[in-house]
């Protein structure tokens, strides 16, 4: 596998923005119709709750909430419908179910709602899975992503921030680590492009390396060895003149 693997598709635009649109049509309609979604939400470790699972990533209880959630989850999920085309619908949909299920049975007795708990699963896979691979690219977006978001780590403890679901996003955090040793990827080699990146180079020759020895140091080349040449000797000739009449 190589760098052809990361090709671009309309799935990598219009599957966030569909995804961060229905956060926003949810939240319009709760308050245009003076709706109470609220109740839809997690509340652990009750037959009713486990509705939540579904419905909670969809439900916001502030302008800022719903804004603060959407702009990760639009740059995040871009980022897995890319780099990790294939596996993009079930990081997506196991992440709802797994975290959302690791909140009903770890989280307090209150309604977990927002799609925050997505974002940590987003983050960890990310992170995770980049440096499990040792592919360069996906090395360099798990440095990005976690120079970014990684002070969201410290939102998964308690009492960090009232009333914010730190069980949400510890599972989160869970469900999109096991995601990462979980799902296979494929083995990403780079593309070789040079001579000595091929795996049957000989560096010993190598005319370049050759100028360089086990140090690294800069030497000359030993002279070329001066082969002798045998000495050619060259005929005479000798040419008589012959006048015409004395040709018979």
């Amino acid at each position: 596998m190589n760098d052809n693997h990361f090709k671009f598709t309309p799935k990598v635009l219009l599957l966030p923005f569909f995804l961060v649109l229905s956060l926003w049509i949810v939240f319009w309609a709760e308050k245009r119709f003076n709706l109470n979604l609220g109740q839809y939400g997690i509340f652990p470790r009750t037959f009713e709750g486990l509705r939540g699972i579904l419905f909670s990533p969809f439900l916001h209880g502030s302008l800022s909430h719903l804004y603060n959630n959407s702009i990760p989850l639009l740059m995040l999920t871009t980022a897995i419908a890319y780099f990790y085309s294939e596996l993009t619908y079930k990081i997506l949909l196991y992440g709802v179910l797994l975290s959302g299920f690791l909140t009903w049975i770890i989280g307090r007795d209150n309604y977990h709602i927002g799609a925050s708990g997505q974002i940590y699963v987003l983050v960890s896979f990310i992170f995770f899975k980049g440096i499990m691979t040792k592919y360069y690219r996906l090395v360099a977006l798990s440095l990005l992503v976690i120079m970014v978001y990684g002070s969201l780590v410290w939102y998964v403890f308690p009492d960090i921030e009232v009333g914010i679901s730190w069980e949400g996003h510890l599972a989160g955090l869970i469900t999109g680590f096991v995601f990462a040793v979980r799902f296979k990827t494929p083995e990403y080699t780079k593309m070789i492009r040079y001579e000595w990146e091929r795996p049957e180079f000989n560096a010993g020759d190598d005319k370049f390396l050759q100028r360089f020895d086990d140090k690294g140091n800069f030497v000359n080349l030993p002279p070329p060895e001066i082969i002798e040449e045998e000495e050619i000797t060259t005929p005479v000739y000798t040419y008589t003149f012959v006048p015409k009449d004395r040709v018979k």
